[in-house]
Formats: structure tokens, sequence, C-alpha cells
């Protein structure tokens, strides 16, 4: 208990000093009000303090990505949402959404994978849901985190292994590389 709430000042001053770095004095009124509404329809966290201080700290990070502070509201909040219903910690899927599509939700690849997470559309198939739409954010997402956290437990919990595997790279660790320092480096 104690070093969560040493972690959560910690984030607390960090975010603070950052973000009085980047906007003079000032806070972003549509930040603001983008904030309170994405706080009090948080439903995926414990509280509303962790809802806070968890989209304070991870909106600096991902307005490189996201300039729009609602729509960046919108995004943590569904990445906290389903990252927590599948079990996965939501900073390992940003930065997995960060390698895989920088964030867009439109994003389709040379080999057919759609969306944040770039899923590939032969699981709509092998679920039985043809239909779905992987571009999509909410779609993605729970595609997404739930593909990974199978390969987590394929993997035996070891994280490189799994990312590896959701790429579709086993046996290589350049992606599972890309991953955990993009986690270290903008996400931890």
């Amino acid at each position: 208990m104690i070093k969560k709430a040493i972690t959560t000042i910690w984030l607390c001053l960090a975010w603070c000093g950052a973000q009085s770095q980047s906007i003079s004095n000032e806070v972003d009124p549509e930040l603001r009000l983008a904030l309170r509404e994405a706080i009090s329809q948080a439903n995926s966290f414990v509280d509303r303090f962790d809802a806070e201080v968890w989209l304070m700290s991870k909106s600096q990070p991902l307005s490189r990505y996201i300039k729009d502070p609602k729509r960046r509201m919108h995004v943590l909040k569904a990445v906290h949402r389903e990252a927590t219903r599948a079990g996965l910690r939501p900073e390992i899927v940003l930065a997995v959404i960060q390698i895989e599509s920088a964030f867009n939700p439109y994003a389709v690849s040379r080999v057919g994978a759609q969306g944040m997470m770039q899923v590939m559309p032969f699981w709509k198939k092998e679920i039985g849901r043809p239909d779905d739409n992987l571009i999509d954010m909410d779609t993605n997402l729970r595609y997404g985190c739930t593909i990974l956290k199978h390969y987590i437990k394929k993997a035996k919990g070891n994280l490189a292994n799994a990312l590896a595997y959701y790429n579709g790279s086993y046996g290589r660790h350049s992606y599972s590389s890309k991953v955990l320092d993009a986690w270290a480096n903008r996400w931890r």
C-alpha cells in the first residue's frame, strides 16, 4: 500500500512537472473537461483517484500520437477497460499499439492485419463472427487483448516470447524488443 502511494505521488509530480513545462501555467480547458468526463465514466478502475492518476500519467505520452484530448481520453479508457478485462497490464497494451499502428485505428498492414492492435481478419472466421469490424476500436481491442493474453499463457508468462507469438515472429525477438523498449521508455 505504501509503495503504491509513493508511486502514485511520484506519477502525479512527474505529470504536473511535464504539464507545467508544456502549457505555461494554464491547464487546457478541453483536456480538463475530457479528463473529468473520462474519470466519471471510467468503470475499469478501482477508485476515482486511481483513474485520475492513470489517465493523467498516460495522457501526456499519448498526446504525441493523438492530439485531441477527448479522443485521447476515450482511447485510454478503452485500452484500460479491455486490458483489465483480459487480465493484462494496460501499459503493455499501449506499447503494443504504439509499435503495431502508432494508435491509428484505420491501420492495415501489408499482410492484412487491421486496426490499432493489428488483428488478422482470419480470427473473425475462426470464432464464427465474420461480420465483426476490426477497424472498430473497441472490437479491435477486445480481440487484440484476448489474443495477447492467450499467447502470454502459451508462453508460460514469458512476455518476450508471447509478443513474438502475437507478432507471428516466434523465434526472433526484434519485435518483442521494440514493444518492451516502448513500454519501458514511454508507458511504464
